[in-house]
């Protein structure tokens, strides 16, 4: 989509998400894949090179994705010394609940019908090969719900146990639930 802009300098076309870019808002949107995460990485290189300690609204509307792609973003959001805000509009579930709740506290903000979807990592697209490869990837998928457990206890405050009882199924939450688990800081009515 293209919008109009008027500057000092006259009328120019320039893409919304560009324009958006330069108010210092990202999307995380739809499926979260290692491209993606690749995109993510180079908008907030942009903009902590234009100036790395303004604050930054990270917009999120996702139903999640690889675990290799949303541990790069959550690693990112972890790294950003900058003031960011998270904003969940819509849903966050299974790797971006996990983003999600890996914000600044005091910056996750959720809109009142938005949901989180929190859930132990799953295999896609099946299995197969031989026994020793079905073994790695049973041991994988148990290494990663370990690091799932420990990340979401770290940033919910919630204990191990807790987080394991909650991902034991597709544990679906209001605003005010993920707010009260430790996801989310504050509903919120507006986007700003």
């Amino acid at each position: 989509m293209q919008i109009i802009v008027k500057s000092c300098h006259g009328i120019s076309v320039v893409p919304l998400e560009s324009r958006l870019l330069a108010d210092r808002k990202i999307y995380l949107q739809g499926e979260i894949t290692d491209a993606s995460a690749c995109d993510f990485e180079q908008k907030i290189d942009y903009l902590l090179s234009e100036d790395p300690e303004k604050e930054i609204n990270l917009y999120i509307n996702s139903p999640g994705g690889v675990v290799t792609g949303g541990l790069h973003i959550y690693d990112i959001v972890k790294s950003i010394n900058a003031p960011l805000n998270m904003w969940c509009r819509g849903m966050a579930a299974s790797m971006a609940a996990i983003i999600f709740a890996g914000g600044q506290n005091g910056r996750r903000f959720i809109l009142p019908h938005s949901k989180v979807m929190i859930h132990e990592p799953l295999i896609q697209g099946g299995i197969g090969g031989s026994a020793s490869s079905i073994h790695r990837t049973a041991e994988s998928i148990m290494e990663t719900r370990k690091l799932t457990i420990e990340l979401l206890a770290a940033d919910t405050g919630k204990s191990r146990l807790a987080v394991e009882k909650a991902i034991a199924f597709d544990n679906y939450m209001n605003a005010q639930e993920a707010v009260e688990f430790g996801i989310a800081d504050k509903v919120v009515g507006s986007l700003r």
